[in-house]
Order: C-alpha cells, then sequence, then structure tokens
C-alpha cells in the first residue's frame, strides 16, 4: 500500500509502536543503523529550522502590510501570557495535589538518559548557516521592512524562498518524520534509566499530563469562542502535529506539521506562515508547566522552603529564558539549569534529577506547547480579519 495513502497521524503512531517493540529485541549493531540515520537526519533538521524561520515569516509578515509591526507585539505577547498562566496554573495545582502524591516518597539520583543512548557509527557536521534566533531576527527585521519600503524584487526573492522551504518539508522532512521518531524511541527503549524515572515519578508524570489535557482544552476553548469554531474539531485537527512533537521533543521540527495542520483547521496561510513558527520559538506553554511542577516536586522531596514570590519570579523569567529552547529536543530544561540554580538554590544533584526527569518525559511538554501555537493562531487570524473589515469600512465611508 503506498504510505501517501495513510494519514501522518497513523504513520507517526506505528512508528512509536514499532520503535518501542524493536528496541526489545533488536541489536545493538542494528539500532546504531537507525541511530546513525537519526543522527544525519538531526542534524539536517538543526540546519534547515533557521532556514525554515526565515522562509516562512519573512514574507508573512510582509504580506500582512502597514500594522505588522503590531502584529508580532500581539503575537508575542498572547504567546508569553499563555506561557505564565500555564506555570502560575501548574504551581497552583502543584500546592494543592504534590504533597499527596508524594507522602512517603524520598530524594533520588538518577542519571541523565541521553548519557545511555547509543552513538551512531559515523557523524557528519551540518552546522546552520545562522542560529534559531538570529533567524528570527532577521525575518523580523526584513518582513516588517518590506511592509515599509518599495522592495517589490526581496519581496518577489522571499516569496521564491518560502516556495524551496516548502518543497523541503513536503518531500523531504514529513516523509521522513516517522522513520526519525522510529530511531528515537527504539534508542530509548534500550534506556532502562527512563523507566525508573517514570515509576518513580509516576503520580507526578500523570498529573502533569492531565494539566497538560486541561490547559489545552482552556487554548481551544477561547480559541473557538473568539473564532466561532468547534473547539474539539479544532484539537483533532491538530493531532498530528501532537504526535509528531510527542515523537520528535521538538517544538522546530515540527513546525511543517503544525503549520499544515493549523491552515487545515481554517487559520489563513499568511497568518499561520507568522505565526507558527514564530511561537514554535517563545510559546512554551506545556513546557512550562512541566518544569514548574517537576521543580516543586524535587524541592518538596527534598525540604527546600518554597516562597511563592521566587517561584512566580521564576516562571516569569523562564518564559523569556526558554526562547532560544525548541531547537532541540530537551533544549527546555538545559535553558533553565541556570534559574534553578541561581533563583530556587538546587544543588548539581538536584538539576541532575530535574534534567533526567525531564527528558524521560520531554516530549508531553513539546506536544502541548506545538497544538496550542494553532490556538493562538486562530485568535490572531480572527483579528486580523477583523481589522481589515474594520479599514475597508473606513475606506469605504
Amino acid at each position: 500500500m503506498n504510505s501517501r495513502k495513510i494519514g501522518l497521524l497513523p504513520r507517526i503512531l506505528i512508528a512509536i509502536v514499532l520503535g518501542i517493540i524493536c528496541g526489545l529485541f533488536f541489536p545493538d549493531w542494528l539500532t546504531k543503523v537507525f541511530v546513525t540515520f537519526n543522527g544525519l537526519f538531526g542534524g539536517f533538521l538543526s540546519f534547515i529550522i533557521p532556514l525554515i524561520i526565515l522562509g516562512l515569516i519573512a514574507p508573512a509578515i510582509s504580506e500582512l502590510g502597514k500594522g505588522a509591526g503590531k502584529w508580532l507585539a500581539v503575537t508575542t505577547a498572547i504567546a508569553y501570557g499563555s506561557t505564565i498562566f500555564a506555570g502560575l496554573f501548574g504551581f497552583g495545582a502543584a500546592m494543592a495535589f504534590l504533597p499527596t502524591l508524594l507522602a512517603g516518597r524520598q530524594a533520588a539520583s538518577f542519571t541523565n538518559p541521553e548519557e545511555a543512548l547509543l552513538t551512531p557509527y559515523f557523524t557528519v557536521e551540518m552546522p546552520p548557516v545562522f542560529g534559531v534566533m538570529t533567524a528570527l531576527l532577521l525575518a523580523f527585521t526584513i518582513g516588517v521592512t518590506l511592509t515599509v519600503i518599495q522592495g517589490e524584487t526581496l519581496q518577489r526573492g522571499f516569496v521564491e524562498f518560502r516556495e524551496i522551504i516548502n518543497k523541503v518539508i513536503t518531500a523531504v522532512i514529513i516523509p521522513l518524520l516517522p522513520l526519525y521518531i522510529f530511531g528515537i524511541f527504539l534508542n530509548m527503549t534500550a534506556v532502562g534509566e527512563v523507566w525508573a524515572i517514570i515509576s518513580t515519578f509516576l503520580g507526578v508524570i500523570l498529573m502533569v499530563f492531565a494539566l497538560t489535557v486541561v490547559l489545552l482544552l482552556i487554548q481551544f476553548t477561547i480559541a473557538g469562542a473568539v473564532a466561532r469554531r468547534n473547539p474539539f474539531r479544532m484539537l483533532k485537527t491538530m493531532l498530528p502535529a501532537y504526535a509528531t512533537a510527542l515523537g520528535t521533543s521538538s517544538s522546530a521540527a515540527t513546525i511543517p506539521v503544525t503549520l499544515r495542520q493549523a491552515i487545515v483547521s481554517g487559520v489563513s496561510e499568511p497568518v499561520a506562515s507568522f505565526v507558527i513558527p514564530l511561537c514554535a520559538t517563545i510559546h512554551l506553554a506545556g513546557s512550562t508547566i512541566k518544569i514548574t511542577v517537576f521543580s516543586l516536586a524535587v524541592m518538596m522531596l527534598y525540604g527546600i522552603p518554597i516562597d511563592p514570590l521566587t517561584v512566580v519570579g521564576f516562571i516569569m523569567m523562564l518564559g523569556i529564558t526558554m526562547v532560544a529552547a525548541p531547537g532541540v529536543p530537551g533544549g527546555a530544561i538545559m535553558t533553565a539549569a541556570g534559574l534553578l540554580t541561581s533563583m530556587l538554590g538546587f544543588t548539581e544533584p538536584q538539576v541532575g534529577l530535574m534534567i533526567a526527569t525531564y527528558i524521560a518525559i520531554d516530549s508531553f511538554g513539546t506536544a502541548t506547547n506545538v497544538t496550542g501555537d494553532a490556538a493562538i493562531a486562530t485568535v490572531v487570524d480572527k483579528m486580523t480579519e477583523r481589522n481589515h473589515r474594520r479599514v475597508e469600512a473606513r475606506q469605504v465611508a
């Protein structure tokens, strides 16, 4: 059967299941073949992600016309607000439920699961032309400037560059994603440390998962009310993006699928092309709720005093410092490590426990991040639509 006849979501789910099953009996030499492919494909993703951000955001901002700077500020404010709300929501839930869930538990130290993973036979260096933040700032600068100057040649060039990026996404990245996800789960299954962490923190993990589901329901209920659409239907449309992020643990690597599904759900292509890559970099609601809850769990396990004002400050700083994190799996916790030490007073073993715990279930927070991006895109799309109607009404009058 032609794989194209099978939807992306079923292919991803099949890849996850096969990866876990095959990881139980594949010999190391065979597993390393797929690990080598993952190293090459992951390197290509690291190379292409900044180009995707530049190629999609710059022309999308320019197509928004005059006032694009305003929509950039609006989108950023909504994304940051969503991230902070998620952290505060997690803080409240943690203080209410963690004392019961962790009753009788003791602190333990775990090895970072990534240190136990099999390594590829060989690697090929694929350094990106520039970093994620450079791509983001360059896209903002070029896109906003193109709305002011008469840069028809440059505008046409970026539109053609976007077509190249879209071709790479549809012809290379999306078809190979299931194989990449298969390799990730194949390798992870061989790491017993992951399952040890999950069993120890099972109650906390289930609580965090429940909180992310509630968070998505809140986000899409608001988006559905603004756009007058069925929030459950919108969520169902975003399932391929959720599953892709579940497998890759990278918001940036999931951009192609998130973008496609957002457009399918009814977001206009210019707004989706602008908001989705942007939010993949700045909207980290799922990661924030997870880091907040697990930080508080570690503090309770070690008997560290919890000061509400310090935790709120920690959450607000998380929303800023994790902006550069989505390029790599587990990037959020690596970026947050400095805050754990400086603001919450974590020692090196405690930071190690946080890293191990976070990476073991990294994908759930990432999946929540990217799915919520579509809710933000829906709200921004409706706002731009109403703005255009007001402008047209003034012109007619």
